[in-house]
């Protein structure tokens, strides 16, 4: 079989409050729209995040489907109260170092994987995924692109190592919505520098993965130049 005829694997991390199984049921349009070009596997983070109604954050990110019971997250910016704000500064975080190895075991035992996608929270994780395969920092990464949909530079001092170095030059596309209210379009703009020749789709919805049929030519021109 020519490798035009396999589908891409691409290892999709979540967002926050979400796990694997919620993030695939949101992502159901998506897979529908790239099912010729794409095999997406979903991985849970390893943390389990409190599920307190109210708190900062949760709205658009709440997850469906039976997917409240197990609400995961990659780190926690606040450290006492297990919780996550992408606009909270913070010196330290929890958890970080337990998701990167997570996405490693998945590599090892999933893998390969042509590519990784994330979402919110994942998108900032994926972000630091590619830097530390950038920096040579971890050999079990290899990924031949990156789709981030909201992603955001962390704001957590810790992480700061993540966008000191080189730019990316891993092949990416930075997906956002212009009436995001979890992670607003500045934010994501503000990741572009991190990456050299970043590709855009700019949808006017929220805080979601956009799948609608105008989309599709933008995902597919990207997935074929990394074919």
């Amino acid at each position: 079989m020519s490798k035009a005829a396999v589908p891409l694997r691409i290892l999709c991390i979540h967002g926050y409050r979400q796990n694997g199984n919620s993030f695939r049921e949101k992502t159901g349009a998506l897979r529908k729209l790239l099912k010729k070009q794409v095999e997406l596997v979903y991985i849970s983070a390893p943390h389990q995040v409190p599920a307190i109604q109210n708190e900062t954050n949760q709205g658009p990110e709440k997850t469906a489907g039976g997917g409240d019971e197990d609400q995961r997250g990659w780190w926690f910016s606040d450290v006492q109260a297990r919780s996550f704000n992408a606009q909270q500064e913070c010196e330290s975080s929890l958890g970080l170092e337990e998701s990167i190895e997570t996405v490693k075991t998945a590599v090892k035992e999933l893998g390969p994987f042509d590519g990784i996608l994330g979402f919110s929270q994942g998108a900032a994780l994926v972000a630091m995924l590619c830097a530390l395969q950038e920096q040579k920092l971890e050999a079990d990464f290899n990924f031949r692109f990156a789709i981030l949909v909201a992603g955001f530079r962390s704001v957590c001092s810790q992480h700061r190592r993540f966008y000191e170095g080189p730019a990316i030059t891993i092949p990416s596309l930075h997906v956002f919505g212009q009436d995001d209210r979890v992670i607003p379009e500045e934010m994501s703009r503000d990741l572009l520098p991190a990456f050299d020749g970043a590709q855009i789709l700019i949808h006017p919805g929220g805080h979601f993965v956009p799948a609608a049929s105008s989309h599709r030519q933008t995902y597919q021109d990207f997935l074929k130049k990394v074919e």
